[in-house]
């Protein structure tokens, strides 16, 4: 259940708590006087998606809370402790957006992600706005809507069925990586022996893309290198070269040698460097005797340069990933070819589990038929009760197929189509041909009806759910929100007396303008201001005594419902 909601700079609101209570809880105010605005606070700190527009006018962030007890929800408990968050009995949400569009989200003062923030709300909160009208014309949602009615059967058969699939699924994925269906094999063989014969003809070596660039540089350079080489060899050993000066440098010291073991030690050195020139000039002349004698042209390398950027660019970055993609191949194309000796077992195991999950598909058809036919039963005598006497509503399914026609899915073949008629005498159609405004409020009240019975949330939230109905339709309504409210906590928000009047806890929004600024501020309701507030709803002078004891009335009808 809600407790607090804690509101900071969101739109028009500076600062605002809302203290909520058990049971009914109605928000009523003008329009355009903020209701909207809390609802999307809530939503924000629920987990929904949002942006800077949400920050109050020259501010730079916006900060919503929310306390609920959880005191009887084992759910939740079970996700704070997978999520290794402390928690007693009150759990606290609180997300903060800034301006430059980064959120924060703790869960009990511990910071989380949003993906770990909707897993908890999930649990929490039910949320009905407009938008859940558009959402129950899918089929795909109305089927969710059958599965989220609790049932143990249908929760045993989905977990099996969810046990078995990912198995399933092992299998399906190692034969489609094996080659799939003979066509689809046929096909990765010609690739990989395509690859295969491109990789090995290409013989690609490892470190011969760097040689071939030196040698394209060299080739490139030749005629800067040859002279480069020349006439550093001729600097050494030509006539009157470095050879010769050392030679009579040596010469000069060796005269002297017996004199002084220092220039015994001079000349010593003298004739490492003499040997080391010399040396020196064998390797110029080495390099200029092979790059003379190098069989390759340049087109020649260029040519080799690009055989090897085309094997990389589908193959690998290195040598190595080259070679590994390969070796690969090889290897998958050894598998192929030996298919159905390898993958005997596997589609044996797969048409076993096929088998088993058919067994599961059918009896699953068959407990969410039993489930949607009571449901429907139900919901059709919540819509006399809401007004609708002549309504009829079925839920539909697809023709169940045959195992050799059969999708097999996590979810099964199953498909439905909710089929309604709103008056006497009118076929029933698909619910998103025939339903208007109106009907479609009650149609979802009387979902929720039956819904909140068996749900695990321990809050339904009505965005105003009473658009399109007014008068004795208006009255039902109202009661019918405030007996879910004997099974879980609802928040409404609305325009009309008739609800409003059935409030355990009574909320006005207004709106006030001073010093240029606008702001919104949230009152909770004594009994007093709850009938001025049913008088400014039912039309009345707030001064006229007839009004007041019309609201007064009002409030004590609503009373003799309740107290039965």
């Amino acid at each position: 259940m809600l407790n607090k909601l804690t509101i900071k700079n969101v739109a028009l609101i500076e600062v605002a708590e809302i203290d909520f209570s058990a049971g009914l809880n109605v928000m009523s105010g003008e329009t355009g006087s903020g209701k909207s605005i809390i609802l999307e606070s809530l939503n924000f700190v629920l987990g929904a998606k949002t942006d800077k527009t949400l920050i109050k006018h020259n501010e730079n962030e916006c900060f919503v809370s929310a306390e609920f007890n959880v005191s009887d929800n084992s759910n939740i408990k079970e996700i704070l402790e997978d999520f290794d968050i402390e928690y007693d009995d009150t759990l606290l949400l609180s997300r903060k957006l800034t301006i430059d569009g980064k959120n924060s989200i703790k869960i009990n003062g511990q910071t989380v992600n949003l993906t770990m923030l909707k897993k908890i709300t999930s649990h929490l909160v039910d949320v009905h706005g407009q938008s859940e009208h558009y959402n129950l014309l899918s089929n795909a949602n109305q089927l969710k809507l059958i599965d989220t009615i609790k049932c143990d059967d249908i929760n045993e058969i989905k977990n099996e069925i969810s046990n078995t699939y990912i198995k399933y699924k092992e299998i399906l994925d190692f034969l489609d990586k094996s080659g799939g269906d003979e066509r689809q094999r046929q096909i990765k063989l010609d690739v990989l022996n395509f690859q295969i014969n491109e990789i090995e003809t290409a013989n690609v070596y490892d470190g011969e893309e760097d040689e071939l660039l030196d040698l394209k540089l060299k080739l490139l350079n030749q005629e800067k290198i040859l002279n480069a080489l020349g006439l550093t060899k001729a600097s050494i050993s030509e006539e009157g070269g470095l050879q010769d000066i050392l030679y009579n440098a040596i010469k000069s010291l060796s005269s002297i040698n017996d004199f002084n073991d220092n220039y015994k030690a001079l000349n010593d050195r003298l004739n490492d460097v003499y040997a080391e020139i010399t040396d020196l000039e064998n390797e110029i002349s080495f390099n200029i005797d092979n790059f003379n004698t190098c069989d390759s042209s340049l087109d020649e390398v260029n040519e080799r340069l690009t055989v090897i950027k085309n094997i990389k660019k589908k193959y690998g970055d290195s040598y190595n990933e080259i070679i590994a993609f390969l070796e690969s191949a090889i290897k998958e194309r050894d598998n192929l070819i030996n298919y159905d000796k390898i993958c005997s077992e596997y589609i044996i195991s797969k048409s076993k589990i096929e088998k088993s999950l058919y067994e599961s598909y059918i009896a699953l058809n068959k407990k969410r038929k039993e489930v949607s036919e009571i449901f429907a039963k139900n919901v059709v005598i919540e819509l006399k009760k809401l007004g609708m006497p002549n309504a009829n509503f079925i839920v539909n399914f697809n023709e169940f197929p045959n195992i050799e026609d059969c999708d097999f899915t996590k979810n099964g073949p199953d498909k439905v189509e909710f089929m309604f008629s709103a008056n006497l005498g009118e076929a029933l159609k698909p619910l998103s041909y025939v339903i208007s405004g109106g009907e479609m409020s009650r149609f979802m009240l009387a979902i929720k009806v039956q819904s909140s019975i068996s749900s695990d949330v321990s809050t339904y939230i009505f965005d105003e759910i009473d658009a399109g109905i007014s008068g004795i339709t208006a009255n039902v309504v109202a009661q019918k929100l405030y007996d879910i409210s004997k099974n879980v906590q609802v928040i409404a928000i609305s325009h009309l007396p008739q609800i409003s009047v059935f409030a355990d806890n009574n909320l006005l929004i207004e709106k006030f303008e001073s010093n240029n600024k606008t702001k919104t501020v949230i009152t909770k309701l004594n009994d007093e201001r709850k009938i001025t507030e049913l008088t400014r709803l039912l039309g009345g002078n707030l001064e006229s005594d007839l009004a007041k004891q019309l609201a007064k009335e009002l409030i004590n009808s609503a009373n003799s419902y309740k107290n039965k």
